[in-house]
């Protein structure tokens, strides 16, 4: 159990990126009260726990229903997981939120459902993550003990760093937030590849 827990709690803190995320909070977020952070850190952090964990444990069923097969899910979900990698890497800025939706972030008094919970922290990528790990898990229950149990540490680590966004921001500044950022958009290309690798292989044996 502990090493599926640690693969799964490694893999969500690198999608989720919770530094970075308590950076981006932070910048959002520039004329509310430390109150008004902590209110709305809470309400985004279940809200991406609920969305998550619901995506995990509904997301095979829905790929059934589609006639989606897993390996064909682990490769698809690997080549996304791969350009959001990209995206961290070059900053290229590609799959993040648009200008507009920055823009009425900024506007919006609260940011907790979009964008915070919603790409910020139950983004595409986390989604694919949870159905990947899911379906990695074979139907064992203690696997799949293990990954809600990784989902709510990542999810608690993610609101300690926002409810310290502001510390954090001044801790990181802009170049360290851009360093942690491309580490962890190296580790996830990594993860992807493997995701991609797992998946043909298992088309080719048949799975």
């Amino acid at each position: 159990m502990s090493a599926h827990f640690g693969y799964a709690l490694v893999a969500l803190l690198v999608i989720i990126d919770p530094a970075g995320t308590a950076v981006l909070f932070i910048g959002m977020t520039p004329h509310n009260t430390a109150a008004e952070r902590a209110g709305q850190a809470i309400k985004a952090c279940i809200i991406a726990f609920i969305v998550l964990a619901a995506f995990g444990l509904g997301g095979e069923v829905l790929l059934s229903a589609l006639g989606i097969s897993l390996p064909a899910m682990k490769v698809a979900g690997g080549i996304l997981l791969f350009l959001t990698a990209a995206d961290m890497v070059t900053a290229s800025g590609v799959l993040r939120a648009t200008p507009d939706e920055r823009a009425a972030a900024r506007a919006e008094n609260d940011v907790s459902v979009f964008p915070l919970a919603i790409p910020f922290v139950a983004g595409p990528g986390a989604m694919t993550t949870m159905v990947l790990l899911h379906s990695q898990a074979g139907g064992d229950v203690a696997a799949i003990a293990a990954l809600q149990l990784a989902l709510v540490v990542a999810t608690a680590i993610t609101l300690a760093l926002l409810l310290m966004a502001q510390p954090v921001a001044r801790l990181l500044g802009a170049t360290g937030a851009n360093v942690i950022g491309r580490v962890l958009g190296v580790l996830l290309a990594a993860l992807a590849a493997q995701i991609v690798i797992d998946g043909i292989r298992q088309s080719l044996a048949g799975g």
